[in-house]
């Protein structure tokens, strides 16, 4: 997949302004969508509707609880490196609901945080096995994506544990697919099982691969708990149902996209899981460059390093 050249980036980021989303005459309000400070990470179990920004790419993220709870199985998390390059999402699907996950939500976070600047994140996927292996007497096993865009190449890559596949909507070709790594040229080293779910066998080996963005690309990670909605006429949605869904929205409003997606699987007359957490996060690629850093930012940065600053 191509790439614009440098000089046709449409514009910088800039972290200290939160703004709101555009949004239609006759839609709910929009969200305000908050950029991220440098060496952040927000996120958790629970119950969230809310948009983030960073070099590069708008995060919308929805995630619901079965039964009205305030916190399930679902975990989500985004981040930014120190130098405002790394950005990096994780969407998670945890055996178990409710505020037993709360525990396993804070070992994510805490190893996220470890590899928050580091673009390859087998490193982090590897300690997050190990993490589910050692507890394995909790009968935990844990689904995830995690994502890392790279702002200095426009590339997001990826590395699947045994969760569903993310969608891609390519604006260069108009077209959506499945993210799979079978369709793209892997990093991997070793042999052994490979991108197995956390917590089943250790060592695992988790390979990851990389697509180049363009701008207004967009992808949606979700969890189970969308695909196993129920249909009318019996049956799943599945990942193909979903797919077939997302070409009936608007890709070029991403503010609105969570949105009519929503509105179109109610159309459609599809139930979520009584018992299972539905997760939606979509990044759309803005293709703002990563600002240049004053004295005082990497100063502020270091700070929040040592544990010094907010």
């Amino acid at each position: 997949m191509g790439m614009e050249p440098e000089a046709q980036r449409r514009k910088t980021f800039t972290g200290n302004v939160e703004h709101e989303a555009r949004c239609d005459a006759g839609a709910r309000s929009p969200l305000r969508i908050r950029p991220l400070q440098c060496m952040e990470i927000v996120g958790g179990s629970e119950r969230v509707d809310a948009a983030f920004s960073a070099p590069g790419v708008d995060v919308f993220l929805r995630s619901r609880p079965h039964g009205g709870e305030h916190s399930g199985g679902d975990v989500h998390y985004v981040s930014l490196c120190g130098r405002g390059c790394v950005s990096r999402l994780l969407v998670a699907d945890v055996s178990g609901h409710g505020e037993e996950v709360a525990a396993i939500a804070h070992r994510l976070r805490r190893l996220m945080r470890k590899t928050i600047g580091t673009p390859d994140q087998r490193k982090l996927a590897r300690a997050l096995n190990r993490e589910f292996n050692s507890a394995r007497g909790e009968g935990r096993i844990v689904t995830a994506i995690i994502a890392t865009y790279f702002a200095p190449t426009d590339q997001l890559i990826l590395c699947n544990a045994g969760h569903p596949p993310p969608l891609w909507w390519s604006a260069q070709t108009e077209r959506w697919s499945l993210l799979r790594a079978d369709a793209h040229e892997v990093q991997s080293q070793g042999v052994g099982p490979r991108n197995l779910p956390f917590g089943v066998i250790e060592p695992t080996e988790y390979v990851q691969f990389a697509v180049r963005l363009t701008p207004d690309d967009l992808v949606v990670v979700f969890t189970d708990g969308v695909t196993e909605a129920r249909l009318p006429e019996g049956g799943r949605l599945g990942q193909e149902g979903l797919l077939r869904l997302v070409e009936r929205v608007d890709p070029r409003a991403p503010e609105r996209f969570l949105d009519a997606l929503e509105e179109q699987l109610d159309q459609l007359g599809a139930h979520p899981p009584e018992d299972d957490d539905a997760t939606l996060l979509l990044l759309h690629h803005n293709a703002a460059d990563p600002p240049e850093q004053t004295l005082l930012d990497r100063i502020r940065v270091t700070a929040r390093m040592l544990g010094l600053g907010g």
